[in-house]
């Protein structure tokens, strides 16, 4: 069992992370302050540490040096995000901004540890022999991404063929795919390893600010604006600066990003002059850039200069030889993380595995399979325990032996989950907040947003809709 410690100073806050880490299988201790930290415990005897920036006394950055081979995960606002990126050149593994939801944090915990504790992973027998069967010993290992179908290997071929080089990238796949993945490996396999991977949802930055968090501001040059402050395209200089979800990103924006890409200089808001940049650009993407340059959503400009290499991530469901081998991986490395015997699937389970479309890809797989050995109290993982709707999946029915219904020419009075969605967003995003449609349909603002993004439905510009 993986042992963190949070340094925080918000009790509230404290005490929220420690029961979130705690309910997922996770050993806990907790400080106030740096001092506290050092006087009270051995740091690097720790598999993680999680420090908010902002600590009375010394800033959370000075458990990085304390802290010798643990990683360090700083926690921050948004209106601190330039001093984030300031201690990832420190040596903070990562950042993760204020407010976070309980998905964000949990998945950036799983990572850091996932990455960290390669070695021990591979000790545990049942790691070792799925990694194998998902193609881990065919020349995967460095690239960090599970994938022995075809599609994946010639995948991992031009990530090896393009990584050297400076050419910017465009990444294409559904959400849930694996996108900063391959992102982080086109960084890992370059000259600039080094240096840092400086990650952005386009999608996540309100419209109003992410001018200003790409490219910085000086002084004065809005309300509110009463310090210059360098962007994140400038934090990344030297080093990779990661584009997710490109298309959401407003046409103001683009315009100055293409002067990135073709002068390689940037300049703040609000300011007249100009300086340069050493940057790589990934970008990705789930919708078609094409065609939203042709209907004039997207500069067709910057669509030519971001598909200087373009690597398409295949979809979960087109990977048939991948699916059940990642489910092993995924869940021998669940096992060993929260310290339990070996699990195995049934055979129903597995089978269902098979024949689930995976709408959410990958990432819908790995939550089904932590949330399955969280709650398993048996040897093995029954099917309903994955939480996976397979009645609904026509390839499924015949394998418990059902007749397929008979043929109809009627149209289907019922809407899909998926249908419902859609119509009910498109009906009412024009007088609901994302709040608002969130609540209404049962689910959080985050879950909203991943919808939105598979489902290609883009959000009101302006209207009644906003809530940002």
């Amino acid at each position: 069992m993986a042992h963190i410690l949070i340094v925080e100073d918000e009790t509230i806050i404290r005490s929220a992370l420690r029961r979130l880490l705690e309910r997922n299988q996770y050993q806990v201790s907790e400080a106030g302050s740096v001092q506290e930290a050092r006087e009270r415990y051995s740091i690097p005897s720790f598999d993680l540490v999680i420090s908010d920036l902002r600590l009375p006394g010394a800033p959370g950055t000075e458990l990085i040096g304390l802290a010798g081979a643990t990683p360090v995960l700083i926690m921050t606002s948004y209106a601190s995000l330039r001093s984030a990126v300031d201690s990832m050149k420190l040596g903070a593994i990562d950042y993760i901004a204020k407010p976070f939801d309980h998905d964000e944090m949990l998945q950036a915990v799983a990572r850091i540890l996932r990455e960290r504790r390669p070695a021990q992973a591979a000790e545990n027998p049942a790691v070792q022999a799925a990694g194998a069967r998902a193609g881990q010993g065919a020349g995967s290992d460095e690239i960090g991404i599970i994938g022995r179908c075809a599609a994946m290997q010639d995948l991992f071929g031009k990530i090896r063929k393009v990584a050297p080089t400076d050419s910017t990238v465009l990444i294409q796949g559904e959400s849930g795919t694996g996108k900063e993945l391959v992102a982080r490996a086109l960084h890992n396999l370059s000259r600039r390893a080094k240096a840092p991977l400086i990650s952005v949802n386009c999608a996540a930055i309100p419209e109003t600010l992410i001018e200003s968090e790409l490219f910085g501001h000086e002084k004065g040059a809005f309300t509110g604006a009463t310090a210059g402050r360098a962007g994140l395209v400038e934090a990344a200089d030297g080093g990779t600066l990661f584009l997710d979800e490109i298309g959401e990103l407003p046409l103001e924006a683009q315009a100055r990003l293409l002067r990135v890409l073709q002068e390689g200089e940037i300049r703040r808001v609000g300011s007249v002059q100009s300086q340069k940049v050493d940057v790589r650009l990934i970008a990705a993407t789930h919708r078609d850039l094409k065609s939203l340059a042709r209907n004039g959503q997207f500069r067709e400009d910057l669509y030519y200069r971001l598909h200087v290499i373009s690597l398409r991530l295949p979809a979960l469901r087109e990977r048939e030889d991948d699916v059940q081998d990642i489910a092993q991986v995924f869940l021998a490395r669940q096992c060993a993380r929260m310290g339990r015997e070996a699990l195995s699937f049934s055979a129903e389970a597995l089978k269902a595995i098979g024949h689930y479309h995976w709408p959410g890809n990958v990432r819908e797989l790995e939550n089904a399979i932590e949330r399955a050995v969280i709650l398993s109290e048996g040897s093995q993982i029954p099917l309903d325990l994955l939480g996976i709707d397979v009645e609904l999946d026509e390839d499924f029915a015949p394998a418990h032996g059902e007749h397929a219904p008979a043929a109809s020419n009627e149209p289907a009075e019922d809407l899909s989950l998926e249908d419902y969605f859609q119509h009910f967003v498109l009906e009412h995003q024009d007088h609901m907040t994302e709040t608002e449609l969130a609540r209404k349909l049962g689910i959080s603002r985050k879950c909203l947003w991943e919808r939105r993004q598979r489902l290609g439905i883009p959000r009101r510009k302006s209207g009644a809709a906003s809530d940002t």
